[in-house]
């Protein structure tokens, strides 16, 4: 049997929920813009470099693989930027699943399968809308039968 969460941890549940729901979309983003990245990098060759002195973009070809120090590229690494911000944005994700696990009082294997939303393209997207739908309905649910059991008591107490 599955333990359920306490109705102390609802307020906490919901909060968590709204966190949850604005990392996995911004760690689904970042993991779009790193895989497009890749493809560029290791399918075409190139890199993107911001405000150097050949203009504000530029695409670069890759240095040979062992002679990477000898070819120091002038300006910002958009690429390399794009890879750090999303290994940030994916901690911060895994904080947030972590926040909504624990009072949900799920299996540790759904905080697993929520985990891999982070590091496979447009699951974190699926995964968002299944756990919000799945945790809103819980909470529904539990605030309906709150508000049956109240207004039963009240209309036998009052009768």
């Amino acid at each position: 049997m599955q333990l359920q969460p306490k109705p102390e941890d609802y307020p906490r549940i919901k909060r968590a929920l709204s966190i949850y729901k604005v990392t996995s979309v911004i760690t689904g983003l970042m993991l779009l813009l790193l895989c497009a990245v890749m493809v560029m990098k290791y399918a075409v060759g190139v890199q993107l470099y911001l405000f150097t002195p050949d203009g504000f973009a530029v695409f670069r070809e890759i240095a040979p693989e062992g002679v990477e120090a000898d070819f120091v590229q002038p300006g910002f690494d958009l690429f390399k930027a794009i890879l750090i911000a999303h290994g940030w944005f994916y901690v911060i994700y895994l904080i947030s699943d972590f926040m909504l696990w624990s009072p949900m009082r799920w299996g540790f294997s759904k905080f697993l399968l929520i985990a891999l939303g982070g590091v496979i393209p447009f699951m974190s997207f699926f995964l968002e809308a299944r756990v919000v739908r799945q945790v809103t309905g819980f909470l529904e649910a539990k605030e309906a039968e709150v508000t049956d059991v109240t207004s039963t008591a009240t209309s036998s107490s009052g009768a």
